[in-house]
C-alpha cells in the first residue's frame, strides 16, 4: 500500500496500524537496539514511486521502520512524505550485485545501495525478526 503521509489522518493511520501494527513501544525498541535504518539511497524503483520522485530534482532516499507485524519505506518528494507499507508476509528482500537491496511488495519495488555494514546490519535484523514472526496459520492474519 502506497499512501500519502504527510499529514495527520486517521483513516490512513488505522489503515497502516492493521496492515503493520502498531509502532513499537519504547521498551520494544532498547530491546531490538532501534527499529529504524540509516539513510538508504535509492537506486531503482517501481514505476508508481518513480513517477513520484521525479518530480523534484533532490536526491532520491528513503528510510525503514520496523512494525511488529511488517515494515515500513518512507521517502520524500517535493513536499510530501509518502510510505509504502509492507506486511511480513508479502515482503521479499534481495541482495543483488554490488551491494545493493531490492525490497519488493506485489508490483511495488524499491532497490537501495547498501554501502555500510549498518545498513547490511539492519536488513538482516529484518530477516531475523520478520522469520520469528511470521504467522503459523491464516487466523494469524
Amino acid at each position: 500500500m502506497l499512501v500519502n503521509v504527510s499529514y495527520n489522518n486517521s483513516d490512513i493511520t488505522r489503515k497502516i496500524d492493521g496492515e503493520v501494527g502498531k509502532p513499537f513501544t519504547l521498551r520494544e525498541r532498547w530491546v531490538l537496539k532501534g527499529i529504524g535504518s540509516p539513510k538508504l539511497l535509492i537506486t531503482e524503483t517501481s514505476t508508481e514511486i518513480r513517477n513520484l520522485l521525479l518530480l523534484d530534482n533532490n536526491l532520491n532516499t528513503c528510510n525503514v521502520e520496523m512494525r511488529p507485524k511488517g515494515i515500513i519505506v518512507r521517502f520524500r518528494s517535493l513536499l510530501e512524505t509518502y510510505a509504502l507499507v509492507i506486511p511480513y508476509y508479502k515482503l521479499t528482500i534481495y541482495k543483488g550485485d554490488f551491494a545493493v537491496y531490492s525490497i519488493f511488495r506485489d508490483h511495488y519495488f524499491i532497490k537501495v545501495k547498501s554501502d555500510t555494514k549498518a545498513i547490511q546490519k539492519f536488513f538482516r535484523k529484518i530477516l531475523d525478526f520478520k522469520a520469528d514472526n511470521l504467522p503459523t496459520s491464516i487466523e494469524d492474519l
